[in-house]
C-alpha cells in the first residue's frame, strides 16, 4: 500500500525546512496500518570504548533529511511499496543498569512484532542488538547478515557478558540467532587475545574477514551471504565502523581497512530478495565527527536497508 500523496509532497518539501525524522516520514506513535518502523535506540551502556553512540539516532534523522523518495541505482520507491513512519525512540529509563536497560529496549519492539510491523532500528551501541533479537528470535531463530569490523561473539569484559561486543553469542546462547544461518562481514583489526571471536568459528557462523572480502569482491562476498542465510526469516545488522575511518571516523571502536562508502552501500542493496524481517545501524557516535559525515553515512545506510525491506513486504503479500 503506497504511502499518501500529501505525505509523499511533505516529504519532498526543501530539506532544511520542518520537524527533523527518520527520511523525513511522518511521526506516529500509532502502529496500525504501518508495515515498517523507524525507531532510534539512544543507548550506549554497553560501550566498552568510546561512550557517543547514544546521540546516533539525533544526528542520523538530521542527516536523514538529505535522503530522497527514490533509489536512484535501483529503482526502488520503498513509500510506494508499503507504509513507514519514525515512531520515535526506544527510550530507557534506567540506563545505569545494563540488563535492565535491555529489558525496556525489548519491551518497546514487542508491540512491532504484536502488530507485524519491522523494525528498522538506529543506536546506540550494538549491545541493543541483542533485546531486539530476542523479540524478533522468540518463535524460532532467525538468520542474520552481520557487517561490522568486529563479531561481536566476546566473552565477559570487566564484568560484563552483555556488552556491545557480546551481543550474538548472547543471543545465540539464549535461543534467538541461529549461527549456522549467520554470515559476518568485513572483520578486521588487531586483537588482545587470538580467541576473541572463537565462539563465531566454534558455533558454525560463516565469518568472512576483511581482508577475504577484498579478495572475493562484493559480488563473491553477497553470494556467500545468500548462501549461508538461504530461504528464511533474516535480521540484517549494520555497525557503522565496517565502513573504513576514512568514511566514517564517528565510532567508538574504529578499526582502518574497512569498506568504502560505496561498498557498503552494495552489500546493502545486494540483499534485496532475501527474508528480512528486520535490521539496524548501529555505532554511530556524533561527538568524534563534528562534520556529521559519520551520521549521513549512516542515514544513507539506512535508506538502503530501508529499500530492501521494503521490497521484503512487497513480497510477502
Amino acid at each position: 500500500m503506497a504511502m499518501d500523496p500529501k505525505i509523499l509532497k511533505m516529504m519532498s518539501r526543501p530539506r532544511y525546512t520542518g520537524v527533523p525524522t527518520f527520511m523525513r516520514a511522518p511521526y506516529t506513535e500509532e502502529l496500525t496500518g504501518l508495515d515498517i518502523a523507524m525507531i532510534g535506540v539512544p543507548y550506549d551502556g554497553g560501550v566498552t570504548n568510546r561512550p557517543g553512540a547514544r546521540h546516533g539516532p539525533r544526528e542520523v534523522r538530521n542527516q536523514s533529511s538529505l535522503m530522497r523518495l527514490v533509489n536512484q541505482a535501483t529503482g526502488v520507491r520503498p513509500y510506494e511499496l508499503c507504509q513507514v513512519a519514525d515512531i520515535g525512540d526506544a527510550y530507557v529509563e534506567k540506563p545505569y543498569h545494563l540488563e535492565n536497560a535491555h529489558v525496556e529496549i525489548q519491551n518497546a519492539f514487542e508491540p512491532l512484532k504484536v502488530a507485524g510491523v519491522l523494525p528498522l532500528a538506529v543506536g546506540g551501541d550494538h549491545s541493543i542488538s541483542l533485546p531486539i533479537l530476542r523479540v524478533l528470535g522468540a518463535d524460532r531463530p532467525v538468520g542474520m547478515v552481520h557487517i561490522d569490523a568486529h563479531c561481536d561473539t566476546g566473552e565477559g569484559h570487566l564484568g560484563s557478558r552483555f556488552h556491545h561486543g557480546a551481543p550474538f553469542s548472547r543471543a545465540v546462547e539464549e535461543g534467538f540467532l541461529d549461527p549456522k544461518r549467520t554470515v559476518q562481514i568485513g572483520i578486521r583489526g588487531s586483537l588482545n587475545d587470538p580467541d576473541q571471536w572463537k565462539f563465531s568459528y566454534d558455533s558454525g557462523m560463516r565469518v568472512i574477514q576483511m581482508h577475504e572480502a577484498h579478495a572475493m569482491g562484493v559480488d563473491a562476498v553477497l553470494a556467500e551471504a545468500r548462501r549461508v542465510v538461504g530461504d528464511g526469516p533474516t535480521y540484517l545488522s549494520f555497525d557503522i565502523d565496517a565502513l573504513d575511518p576514512a568514511f566514517a571516523p564517528g565510532t567508538g571502536t574504529p578499526e582502518i581497512g574497512g569498506f568504502s562508502s560505496l561498498e557498503g552501500l552494495l552489500l546493502v542493496r545486494g540483499l534485496a530478495g532475501l527474508d528480512l524481517i528486520g535490521a539496524d545501524v548501529v555505532e554511530v557516535a556524533p561527538p568524534f565527527d563534528p562534520s556529521g559525515l559519520t551520521a549521513m553515512a549512516g542515514a544513507t545506510i539506512m535508506f538502503e536497508i530501508l529499500c530492501v525491506l521494503a521490497q521484503a513486504v512487497a513480497a510477502r503479500r
